[in-house]
């Protein structure tokens, strides 16, 4: 095992977290991670680990959370709900009239939320330049995203779900932005409103002075990954999946994806072309929700906390009863390449699949049934479980790029299942 130091503090009742934890970070490929989670809108779980390559890593590192931040742009547009700013039903153009060009005049709010507004990828590379606040307020990116024409695999209603993995994010700053009384983008709204507000440390766009506390993103290489899936044994593993289970994934997750990709399309970002170039200050300053949200377990969790509670009153109450059941309404099940229930607020339902669902679509759902929220590529992962008050933040450092729907942090979460319901 690798030699890990590991810190911070577990309630009483939830030990085997802390254990399960240590053992994670010794057995698998890992340099850094923190793990945070609250129940009943109390801190239960505050750890954080790290080898002594990385001794000065801490719970209030910043690290890039990829894919979790959309559920940050679900709860900032909720905020527009219960604000009386913004309706999930009413159409883009209700707040961007210069959206509704080449064919998108009748998407609604959902349609961008749910991953089917059609613009999974655009037609040009993006100059990272161009997300700094700065420029968006310019409109740099509106201009181009309101001219792109969309595009679906099919026109059948239940191929219209696409991953949009970094444009969603970029869409809905737009919509915010325009729908915010006073004109924030996302990154304004995290850190001149919720940050203070509850005690948060949430980046999209980070500014000069925090660059000095993101933690460095180090993706573990393919071959590797699968090197290091060869042993059958867990004990030996220094990954989540022996090899075969990992490439039954691969092969379920490639296929699926595949038979959606009918045009070839550029690189979302000019001259980033890698994983790595997240790294890339260019990129970690500029406003990709999406995919560039830079914050730490702590702080997501109390967030997620926030939601955990449902129609409970929130300390502070800054979501009305009627906005949090607007997030979490009309889920809607469709393949993304794996089976999805997204709600018109853009959160993620897991629910228990029937035996026909594909095993890496009964991957993503098992073990996490009543969640709400996504995940990050590489291994974070934000949901809240309205139903037994709980909110889950686990924020890794080392991407494992394999790990498709995030299983090694999914093993955290099953065993937190165990210990609220024994």
């Amino acid at each position: 095992m690798k030699d890990m130091t590991v810190s911070g503090s577990v309630a009483p009742g939830f030990e085997s977290i802390h254990k399960l934890f240590t053992q994670n970070m010794q057995r698998y490929e890992e340099n850094a991670a923190q793990l945070c989670i609250y129940h009943r809108g109390q801190q239960v779980v505050d750890l954080w680990a790290h080898d002594s390559d990385h001794s000065h890593f801490d719970a209030n590192a910043l690290i890039n959370i990829f894919s979790s931040g959309k559920s940050l742009e679900s709860i900032a547009m909720a905020w527009l709900v219960a604000e009386g700013h913004l309706t999930f039903s009413a159409k883009v153009t209700d707040y961007w009239a210069e959206y509704g060009a080449n064919g998108k005049d009748e998407q609604t709010i959902a349609d961008v939320m749910r991953h089917e507004a059609g613009l999974a990828s655009l037609d040009q590379s993006i100059n990272p330049i161009d997300l700094h606040r700065d420029q968006i307020k310019a409109n740099r990116i509106g201009c181009i995203l309101a001219a792109q024409s969309p595009f679906y695999q099919s026109s059948k209603d239940e191929d219209r779900r696409e991953y949009h993995a970094l444009s969603r994010g970029w869409i809905v700053n737009e919509i915010f932005r325009r729908a915010h009384p006073q004109g924030f983008t996302l990154g304004e709204f995290y850190a001149d409103f919720v940050n203070p507000l509850l005690d948060t440390d949430i980046h999209i766009g980070v500014s000069d002075e925090n660059l000095c506390r993101i933690e460095k993103l180090v993706p573990l290489r393919i071959l590797k990954h699968l090197r290091l899936s060869a042993w059958p044994l867990q004990q030996g593993r220094r990954t989540h999946h022996h090899l075969p289970e990992l490439l039954l994934r691969i092969a379920n997750f490639g296929i699926r994806a595949w038979r959606t990709q009918q045009r070839k399309r550029p690189p979302p970002f000019k001259a980033i072309a890698t994983i790595a170039g997240f790294n890339d200050p260019r990129i970690i300053q500029g406003e990709t929700a999406s995919a560039n949200t830079h914050a730490s377990a702590r702080s997501l969790a109390r967030l997620g906390s926030t939601l955990a509670m449902g129609a409970e009153p929130q300390q502070p109450e800054w979501l009305s009863q009627a906005a949090w059941q607007a997030l979490h309404d009309e889920p809607i099940d469709r393949v993304m390449g794996v089976s999805t229930a997204f709600t018109q607020g853009g959160a993620c339902e897991f629910k228990a699949l029937d035996a026909k669902a594909s095993s890496v679509s009964r991957a993503l759902h098992q073990g996490r049934e009543g969640f709400y929220g996504w995940m990050g590529l590489g291994g974070s992962i934000f949901q809240w479980h309205p139903g037994k008050q709980l909110s889950f933040a686990f924020v890794p450092a080392t991407l494992h790029l394999l790990d498709v729907v995030n299983e090694r942090g999914k093993t955290l979460q099953a065993e937190l299942l165990k210990c609220v319901t024994t």
